[in-house]
């Protein structure tokens, strides 16, 4: 078991630079793969059966965000949103830990492929999956479940990466940028806009900052797909006002989001310090228009910030009465 202090180094080193490490195949890449209290393990059944004794049929899977382990989760007290769960609700709790430097349609695809092993070898029938993501991880949950459809759909060779879709029942978003991530956006703008400065030291500058992963570039757009990656132009606009991929109308989605201030307009530019309102809530859509989600499920947490959502009591509280209103 590594420490505390390291995992969180590798966790932020792998958010920073994950895709270069992945291509020069250096040992600290971070693999896609379940973690419990601190130590990595595969959805292999003796794995799983080792370190979940008393599995139940509901599981429910965390993904946690940029720079983040499984242990952004964790309350002061070792409680969390999950072992609350297992209490009140009876899901067993899973936690993923992976590379968030890699390209988030690649996230999406590896945790695809990750549930559907975890599927074949829980030791019990499997009878729901209720998928949380917080901050990128609620966009890997995303695109997950779009290569989940598309496989279904397409009735591809592979497409047993896509059965456990019809599983999942409920998906929960806490923080995550669904219309993208302003400060990604200015951050590109602004490399653009020094490329056209001759000055050996500013475009020095401009090499370094174009060194911030691919997992870091995708959540200018919230790009959940290679085809939206390589439409990703230099703007601080949003590409797409609404995205490109939508919530799959089969799952019922919650979305969870923070606001420094209680002043609407304050909340609407600056939001939790790191996603903006209107993101979080992708574009707040509580109308026929847009996605249709009823109000019941979007709840704003004022002065909550982006970092305490993923422990807050009150997430766990909505989560709860989410799975409660909507019966399995």
């Amino acid at each position: 078991m590594i420490t505390r202090k390291l995992e969180t180094a590798l966790a932020v080193l792998n958010g920073a630079i994950g895709d270069y490490l992945v291509k020069a195949e250096n040992p600290l890449a971070t693999d896609m793969t379940l973690a419990h209290r601190g130590v990595t393990y595969r959805p292999t059944r003796d794995e799983l059966a080792k370190v979940h004794p008393a599995p139940t049929a509901k599981v429910a899977i965390f993904v946690h965000g940029l720079m983040c382990s499984e242990s952004i989760w964790e309350r002061a007290d070792g409680t969390c949103i999950g072992t609350d769960l297992a209490r009140d609700l009876g899901f067993t709790p899973l936690y993923v830990r992976y590379n968030t430097g890699r390209p988030i349609a690649d996230n999406g695809a590896a945790f695809a492929s990750l549930v559907s092993d975890l599927v074949a070898s829980w030791p019990v029938p499997v009878e729901e999956i209720m998928l949380v993501g917080y901050s990128m991880g609620g966009l890997v949950v995303r695109s997950a479940c779009h290569v989940a459809a598309t496989a279904v759909t397409a009735h591809a060779a592979d497409g047993a990466d896509g059965a456990w879709l019809s599983l999942v029942k409920r998906a929960f978003y806490v923080g995550s940028p669904h219309l993208g991530a302003p400060a990604e956006r200015l951050g590109r703008a602004l490399v653009g806009l020094l490329r056209s400065v001759p000055d050996p030291y500013v475009q020095l500058a401009v090499d370094l900052g174009e060194l911030r992963s691919d997992g870091l570039k995708d959540l200018g757009d919230a790009d959940l797909r290679h085809e939206d990656r390589a439409r990703r132009t230099g703007s601080w606009s949003l590409r797409d006002e609404r995205h490109p991929v939508p919530l799959l109308p089969s799952i019922q989605h919650f979305l969870a989001a923070g606001t420094l201030s209680e002043d609407p307009l304050l909340a609407r530019l600056f939001g939790d310090s790191i996603v903006p309102l209107p993101s979080a809530t992708d574009g707040a859509c509580t109308s026929s228009e847009t996605m249709a989600l009823p109000p019941s499920h979007v709840k704003i947490f004022p002065r909550v910030a982006h970092i305490d959502l993923a422990r807050h009591p009150g997430v766990y509280e909505s989560l709860r009465d989410f799975c409660m209103e909507i019966p399995s």
